[in-house]
């Protein structure tokens, strides 16, 4: 088939997230079909911006679209968006005649790509598909405190009806949907739920060295003999980061070592944070490699991944740092209240409840009080429920089969 796939944000190894348009394209690559990405040429959570133009990455070939650059979440963001979607509805009567798309999927984390799709779908005559990574307008209203009736969030809810209405398929990653879809108005006998997982070659062989810095890191906390708690991806306030600093407060006197390798929007203030507070055994540090994060998480002894308590996550989690995680045998401290929780259903950690420091402290003693051979099992426990449900191979397949 060709696959035309819409995902303002898609990245590659090479380029910073999002991964999973790369993962799954490549698979569907690798099995014979033709896959056309569209992106924008900035993205906040790339680490790399692309050329605008054509390139090909491994057999995909990603067409990136010029956009202003931005900060944060306001009119500059907008900006970006409305650039984007105004530039592949220009360019669709070329995206038609040269790739002919018979599969045309919306993807763009924002439901408001799905009316550029749909006419790009009706061109070709090809089937519609829009994709769910999170429920907007629900998650800015729910996390970030929007109002429903906001224009930005009716935008919104305008498209992600649409979307419901027009599409031949949804995909979602969230499985706990059903219901909010529903009461929208989409039919569920188009859902198919999808979730994140990983890519089996970047977790053979020798990963490549670490970054000194990072290297270091590690070290000096083994060297003082500390449990060493790892965070990898994102800092955002829905990545509950205040709450892992008031925990290590409480912590202050014990023996555990917080290393943070990542970026994002909070990342400055929560450095900044832990130096005005005097927490001298946690470590902020810069964005690795994808291709370091394994060798990133081989040196930790408590993977940490928390969420603030806010309703949305009511319809289910699919966080792409919990995959990699568990895939690196990882025993995770997992501070959630959620819809569903991959390191119970692997009893691949402990689960304590989010917003609490207390708990979080108590979890991270906890696991930290476990003999080593007992977070091992744990980690072992995690990497094979990975490897069963959540690969790409089998996320790929899975995603083509919906399509019939």
């Amino acid at each position: 088939m060709n696959i035309l796939y819409l995902n303002h944000y898609a990245g590659s190894p090479a380029l910073g997230m999002e991964y999973r348009p790369y993962y799954l394209a490549r698979e569907w690559v690798r099995a014979g079909h033709r896959v056309q990405m569209l992106a924008a040429d900035f993205s906040h959570v790339r680490t790399q911006q692309p050329q605008a133009g054509d390139q090909v990455i491994d057999g995909i070939v990603y067409r990136c679209y010029a956009t202003p650059p931005y900060q944060g979440n306001g009119l500059g963001r907008v900006k970006n968006i409305w650039a984007f979607l105004r530039a592949v509805w220009a360019d669709t009567p070329r995206l038609v005649r040269e790739f002919s798309p018979q599969v045309v999927i919306a993807s763009s984390t924002y439901p408001m790509d799905i009316w550029v799709a749909r006419r790009i779908a009706r061109l070709a005559r090809a089937k519609l598909v829009f994709e769910v990574h999170d429920l907007w307008p629900l998650s800015p209203i729910e996390l970030s405190g929007m109002s429903r009736w906001h224009p930005f969030a009716l935008l919104c809810q305008a498209a992600e009806d649409a979307a419901y209405r027009n599409a031949d398929v949804v995909v979602s990653m969230l499985p706990k949907v059903q219901g909010h879809m529903a009461g929208r108005g989409l039919d569920l006998k188009k859902l198919h739920i999808v979730p994140n997982g990983i890519t089996l070659d970047e977790w053979q062989g020798q990963p490549p060295p670490l970054r000194e810095d990072v290297l270091q890191a590690l070290a000096a906390a083994r060297a003082a003999g500390h449990t060493v708690v790892g965070y990898a991806g994102s800092m955002g306030l829905p990545n509950a980061l205040d709450t892992l600093l008031d925990a290590a407060a409480l912590l202050k006197h014990e023996p555990l070592h917080i290393v943070l390798v990542g970026g994002g929007h909070e990342q400055a203030r929560l450095a900044q944070r832990a130096a005005a507070e005097g927490l001298s055994k946690v470590c902020f540090l810069p964005p690795i490699p994808k291709a370091q994060v394994p060798a990133f998480l081989a040196g930790v002894d408590i993977a940490y991944i928390g969420w603030q308590r806010v309703p949305i996550y009511r319809f289910g989690i699919a966080p792409n740092k919990l995959m990699d995680y568990m895939m690196a045998r990882c025993a995770v401290l997992h501070a959630v209240e959620a819809g569903n929780d991959p390191v119970a259903e692997a009893a691949a950690g402990l689960t304590v409840a989010p917003d609490s420091p207390a708990d979080v402290a108590q979890g991270l003693l906890k696991l930290a009080a476990l003999p080593a051979e007992e977070r091992r099992a744990m980690g072992e426990r995690g990497r094979n429920f990975v490897l069963a449900h959540h690969t790409y191979p089998v996320l790929a397949q899975r995603f083509l089969e919906a399509l019939k």
